[in-house]
Parts: structure tokens; C-alpha cells; sequence
């Protein structure tokens, strides 16, 4: 059976095409290598012992997307990973994300409709909860204003999705919330490829562990908090990946309740940024050079999931604990280190 997967050579897109193929799914892979590399592949093929499809296509251009419909008629399913995910830059330039994240998802939503049935898996986010009011956060959290632009063409991405489901009878969706995905493949095969100064806390303190950076700031030590740093929902992009491959066998069993779900992906622990750096100095054996900085704007103070309906309803659970992560992540950074 053959799966589409939009941004596969992404973070965690490169992990779900490891698990898929691992499954005995054919794959091919959507990338404009706009915010990945084509070695990635490379990594993809030395794990599984398979090479995915590959085409370099901008989903931005509908004449392709198309094209490539035309031409792969037998999908099975898509997964689609393919945006841009960088919170500060989205507050710099909110068109470009309206135009990547929107365009690209109606573009594929519209040749699936086309299709006699088709089942689609959409990359979210737990940023769609904004400033939750209540934890841990359940599907059933209402959906406040975006804080980003970024988190608000998750939001809009989820109702266009929602909509076109209500028209369209023989279209399958599932959306998976994420919290905060880390670490790497346990091969270090593939991991967090960040271009420039990293976003994310995960691959700045491994890059801080390895000298890369010289620094780590902490943005603010007094809230409300057992250690006054801000809590996240920290989880292993591997079981990220295997959560999508449990959501698409789910539709294409047709054990799905309604042809729109969706569900949260975490561990349903909360780890400060205290507790992170603390897990990297006990797995690397190295001690993080770090300084509390002023608060940063935007910064939810405490965010992590409430798993119960991703692990009776999806039948999916998160095994990998924070040390487990950490470690693949150092061990993925100094690979990266050393070539």
C-alpha cells in the first residue's frame, strides 16, 4: 500500500517514513527541501534497508500537486507534515506562513476529494489550545485566539479540514496534536536537523553540550512553577512517528468513529526546563553552561496532555521517557559533530 508523506524529510516526517516502512507500507516522499536536506535519505535508507520515492516539489504550485495526484493514483493514504514551524518567525512574517501552511494543505485536500476514498493524517499541534486554562490538556480544552501565526493556520488547518470532511463523506482525517517532540532515530541515523540558531530547547542544548553554542539562556525563573521555569510536554519524535502509523492503519481499517477525529500526542508528564537540562547533564555526563534570562513573550507558562483518548481510542501510548530522549538527541548531535 502506498503513503504519501508530505515534509518527509522533516523531523519528524523522516521518522514516520522509518515506521512506515518498517510496516511493510510503500512510501514516497513530498519534499521542497525548503527546511530539511536530501541526506536525509540517506539516513532513511541505512535504517530500513529501503528507498522511499522522492520528488522535490514545492506543494505551493497547484499545477504540480496535480500533476503528481495524476500520476499516483493508487495512494492509499497521505500524511502531511509539510510547514513552516518556527513560532517567532511566523510573528515576522505572517504571510509567509498563511501562504505555506494554507495553500499547500487546500492544494491537497482539493485532489483528495477527487479521489473515490482517501484517508488523510494532518500534522497539529498543541498550540491550538492557546493559554490552556485547565491540566493537563484534553481534546475537549476549548480552542482560544492563536498566540502565533503559526498556531493559527493549525487552528485554521484543522477547520478547513473539518469542513471539507463534512461535504465529503469519503474523505478520512485524522488530526494529531503534538506537544513537544524530541530527541532522534536510536540508530542516530536521522534526527533534528535545525538550520540556523535552533527554536527549540532540545537541539540548544545539545549544541551548547557540543560547543556549538556558547550559551543557553533560560527565559525567566519565576513562574509559577515548582522550580519557576516553564513547563512542556516533552515527547519522543519516535513515538510521535508510530502514533501516525496507528492513526492511518485506524482509518484504513475503518475503525474510526467519524470521518474527523483527533487526538493529543504526549506522555502526559510535564518536564520544566530545569528538569530537561538536568536530564542532558546526568545522560551526557556534561555540565550545560546556562544563565536565567528576562521572560520570553509568548511563553505559555505550563503546558502538557491529558493521553487518555489517544490511548484507549487510538489504542497509541508514548513509551520513551525524557533520559531516553535526551540520550538519543546527544547521541544524534555528536554525529552530527563529527562529520
Amino acid at each position: 500500500m502506498k503513503v504519501l508523506v508530505t515534509g518527509g524529510l522533516g523531523f519528524i516526517g523522516s521518522h514516520t517514513v522509518v515506521e512506515l516502512q518498517n510496516k511493510g507500507f510503500e512510501v514516497v516522499i513530498i519534499d521542497n527541501l525548503s527546511n530539511s536536506s536530501i541526506k536525509v535519505l540517506d539516513g532513511i535508507v541505512s535504517i530500513t534497508g529501503k528507498a522511499p520515492q522522492f520528488e522535490n516539489l514545492d506543494l505551493k504550485e497547484k499545477s504540480k500537486v496535480q500533476e503528481f495526484f495524476l500520476n499516483h493514483q493508487d495512494i492509499v493514504g497521505v500524511i502531511h507534515f509539510a510547514a513552516s514551524k518556527a513560532v517567532g518567525e511566523s510573528v515576522e512574517q505572517p504571510l509567509m506562513y498563511y501562504e505555506n501552511n494554507i495553500n499547500t494543505l487546500v492544494y491537497v485536500l482539493q485532489e483528495l476529494t477527487k479521489l473515490k476514498q482517501s484517508n488523510f493524517i494532518f500534522s497539529s499541534s498543541c498550540t491550538v489550545y492557546g493559554q490552556a486554562d485547565e491540566l493537563p490538556i484534553s481534546e475537549n480544552a476549548p480552542i482560544k485566539p492563536a498566540e502565533s501565526p503559526y498556531g493559527n493556520t493549525k487552528q485554521i488547518g484543522e477547520e478547513i479540514i473539518k469542513d471539507t470532511c463534512k461535504v465529503t463523506p469519503k474523505l478520512n482525517a485524522i488530526a494529531l496534536r503534538y506537544f513537544n517532540p524530541i530527541g532522534a532515530h536510536p540508530t542516530a541515523k536521522i534526527g533534528e536537523l535545525p538550520i540556523g540558531v535552533p527554536q527549540n530547547l532540545v537541539p540548544f542544548i545539545t549544541q551548547t553540550g557540543v560547543g556549538i553554542r556558547e550559551q543557553l539562556s533560560v527565559f525567566g525563573d519565576d513562574y509559577p512553577t515548582p522550580d519557576g521555569t516553564c513547563i512542556r510536554d516533552y515527547i519522543h519524535v519516535v513515538d510521535v512517528a508510530k502514533a501516525h502509523v496507528v492513526a492511518l492503519q485506524r482509518l484504513l481499517e475503518s475503525n474510526n468513529t467519524s470521518n474527523y477525529e483527533y487526538f493529543n500526542l504526549g506522555t502526559g508528564t510535564g518536564s520544566s526546563v530545569l528538569e530537561v537540562i538536568n536530564s542532558f547533564e546526568r545522560v551526557s555526563g556534561e555540565k550545560l553552561n546556562y544563565k536565567i534570562a528576562n521572560r520570553r513573550e509568548g511563553d505559555v507558562i505550563s503546558a502538557y496532555a491529558d493521553t487518555t483518548k489517544a490511548n484507549q481510542v487510538l489504542g497509541w501510548k508514548a513509551e520513551s521517557s525524557l533520559d531516553e530522549a535526551m540520550t538519543s538527541a546527544w547521541k544524534w548531535q555528536k554525529r552530527l559533530n563529527s562529520n
